[in-house]
């Protein structure tokens, strides 16, 4: 029985991209029974951070005392390169309030699990990918909602306190009560560890849909400049956070895993804190993102995948040699 749930996971996990698109087209041409899921969407994003607090342990926040430099600028670049990008790209194309709102939320959400998997394709440093999403999840509560204020404050009314609890309770809570079951149960935890992404995979399909069928009357009207918008911070965030890494001289290995830390959000939370907190049109550019996010994520780490890190680094040295 597990194994046929393992497998049926692993199809779930490898076809997401896919599975968003059918299920998100689906909930816009018939919205009335996805909207029912609108009400539940902070307990399903629960559950999935319970998940992902499963999947670590103590162990993932070794590299704070070892290699605490790296650590630093990982998280420093993903609290300041997205929302920037964010408020940047809202500006220049003139978006409506709640959009913009929602451009600058989905930057200064943590980064999502989906950097691992990415950074592990690409042949990247996964030890520091996965310390710098632990770290940057934990930090969340405070950095996101104070960073939220800060550039989208005049946008949108904003009551930063409520946020934080709602962060914490969605985040920090379930997350912390994961590792701790990791860490009483591991041999249960082992048992049911490759399921627990699966599950996450489908609740998150549920709260992409339900965004969309919450706005799907909206969406025709600004799906053009939505998409454009969308895939605009998420290219900036890519290629700078590849060479601010670069800039403070990481390996190839440490950026290329700073690139998806940056590029990859965690956009289920900045989804649940949209409609908890603002119109339910602020929630759209997380919904989009997660699906752009994985198309150019996996682009970006098949190539990569094919090129090693020492290649690279031969490269950079042969550039350098030659100015």
């Amino acid at each position: 029985m597990i194994t046929y749930l393992e497998k049926l996971a692993a199809l779930i996990c490898r076809y997401m991209t896919l599975w968003v698109i059918v299920a998100s087209a689906i909930a816009f041409v018939n919205p009335a029974p996805f909207k029912l899921v609108g009400p539940y969407i902070s307990y399903l994003l629960g559950v999935i951070m319970l998940g992902m607090g499963l999947t670590m342990s103590l162990k993932d926040f070794r590299l704070v005392l070892t290699r605490p430099k790296d650590v630093f600028y990982g998280v420093t670049f993903r609290y300041l390169i997205m929302p920037l990008a964010g408020f940047g790209v809202a500006k220049l194309l003139g978006l409506p309030p709640a959009l913009a709102a929602g451009m600058v939320l989905l930057g200064a959400a943590p980064s999502g699990t989906g950097s691992n998997v990415m950074t592990y394709i690409a042949k990247g440093d996964t030890a520091l990918s996965i310390t710098v999403s632990s770290v940057n999840t934990i930090l969340a509560p405070v950095l996101t909602p104070y960073i939220f204020l800060l550039l989208a404050g005049s946008m949108i009314p904003i009551d930063v306190t409520v946020l934080l609890i709602d962060i914490v309770k969605i985040v920090l809570i379930p997350v912390t009560v994961g590792v701790a079951l990791h860490m009483a149960a591991p041999n249960l935890v082992e048992k049911i560890i490759k399921i627990v992404p699966a599950v996450s995979v489908v609740f998150i399909i549920t709260i992409l849909s339900s965004v969309v069928a919450l706005n799907a009357a909206k969406m025709a009207t600004v799906a053009l400049v939505l998409c454009l918008a969308v895939i605009l911070q998420n290219i900036l965030g890519l290629t700078l956070g590849y060479y601010s890494s670069k800039s403070v001289g990481m390996s190839p290995k440490k950026s290329r895993a700073i690139t998806f830390e940056i590029g990859m959000e965690n956009s289920g939370l900045a989804v649940a804190l949209a409609l908890a907190h603002l119109d339910p049109m602020a929630a759209l550019p997380a919904a989009v993102g997660a699906v752009w996010q994985y198309i150019s994520g996996s682009i970006l780490a098949s190539y990569w995948s094919n090129r090693s890190p020492e290649e690279e680094e031969g490269t950079n040295k042969e550039v350098l040699l030659a100015e």
